[in-house]
């Protein structure tokens, strides 16, 4: 089907983006992926192109505002191809969302023109060890100084993807204590500088898939965070938290989709090379009706994708909204995945073809930006039930 999602700007947006991605990322990728992380060089490369700061106000050197489509364009592209740009898409499209938000005057200046310039990388604390999901159950806590002047942050987080190479770290911290009615009170947010003594890195954990990604465990001892750096007013982390999980939940959505489509591309011209049985393996019924019934299925998941771009740049699309988009699109692009490396045979388990990188890149989808089970429980409750 015809998408009509983008104009002639982001068109052209897109061609610079493609030619990027060939020059900056494919030649060096594979040694990247075996690292497990990405120079830090290629956020400033980022930079300079103007699209680490989509939405910081040109006074700062951002481009402005902007819609989040230029953001989908660099995922979508980055899939075509069977790459990832590290955790990129998190800085830009995640985390910089709450600073645009929440940042004062004096925030805005200290932090806008680094971010960027790519100069200035971000990454975001949530989940803990033991509490997942689970927000309400943050024991990371942060103690107000008697003078008044910093907190003193203490605690641990796991699962928090590009922390080596960011430069702030968005920590949830409880600063007071949860109240028997209200389990998400208390909930704060502050901005982190990575360096910080008793800022700690644990393991680089070693992941089966986004493997060009780094995924740490973070600890803080007594970790100063002058009170200039909470974001936001204090004791209203979560609700924060909730308001910009829609964007994030959007944005799995876009890359599920835009990997999707990706496995069809790299198993179509599998099957129309290799040869079995005297005939290209494109010429048998099973193949045709695998790819047929994945194109179908992607195709819609495209649909739903396109109108939540649509709704999210006039400011209407709804958490419940976001919930149905990440669940039926990674359940797609998990079956046709699937599918697409079933069409490969033995050659489709071997990472020198990227429908095998694909597979289990794609595998975290239905866990993070909180679980499809937990995006089953809001459409639920959306539904009344």
């Amino acid at each position: 089907m015809k998408r009509t999602v983008f104009d002639q700007d982001q068109d052209a947006f897109r061609q610079m983006i493609r030619e990027f991605i060939a020059k900056e990322v494919l030649p060096h990728y594979e040694q990247w992926e075996a690292e497990g992380l990405v120079p830090r060089d290629l956020f400033r490369k980022l930079g300079a192109l103007g699209v680490t700061g989509f939405g910081i106000p040109e006074e700062y050197g951002g481009p402005g505002e902007t819609s989040y489509k230029y953001q989908a364009i660099i995922t979508e592209e980055a899939a075509r191809v069977g790459v990832m740009l590290g955790h990129y898409g998190l800085s830009t499209g995640m985390v910089l969302p709450y600073l645009l938000d929440l940042a004062n005057e004096e925030q805005k200046e200290r932090w806008f023109p680094g971010i960027a310039s790519g100069d200035i990388m971000l990454c975001i604390g949530m989940t803990e060890p033991g509490s997942g999901s689970d927000l309400a159950g943050t024991r990371t806590h942060a103690r107000l100084s008697e003078d008044g002047t910093h907190y003193v942050l203490n605690g641990a987080k796991t699962f928090i993807s590009g922390a080596r190479v960011s430069e702030l770290c968005v920590v949830i911290a409880r600063t007071s204590p949860a109240t028997p009615e209200n389990r998400r009170a208390g909930l704060s947010l502050l901005v982190v500088p990575t360096d910080s003594e008793g800022f700690g890195f644990g393991r680089k954990l070693e992941k089966i898939g986004m493997r060009s990604s780094d995924t740490n465990e973070l600890s803080f001892t007594d970790v100063k965070v002058p009170v200039e750096n909470l974001l936001g007013e204090e004791g209203k982390g979560f609700t924060y938290l909730t308001q910009k999980l829609v964007r994030e939940r959007l944005a799995v959505g876009v890359d599920a989709t835009a990997r999707a489509a990706a496995a069809i591309s790299f198993a179509k011209a599998y099957v129309q090379e290799r040869i079995v049985f005297g005939q290209p393996v494109a010429a048998f019924q099973n193949t045709k009706f695998v790819l047929a019934e994945c194109a179908a299925e992607v195709e819609a998941a495209q649909a739903m994708v396109d109108k939540a771009m649509d709704l999210e740049d006039t400011g209407e699309l709804t958490p419940a909204d976001a919930a149905r988009i990440k669940l039926f699109t990674t359940e797609v692009c998990a079956r046709v995945v699937d599918k697409c490396l079933q069409l490969h045979g033995g050659y489709g388990y071997m990472l020198e073809y990227p429908i095998a990188r694909l597979y289990t890149d794609v595998r975290i989808n239905r866990i993070y930006g909180g679980s499809n089970e937990v995006m089953k429980t809001i459409i639920a409750k959306d539904l009344g039930l």
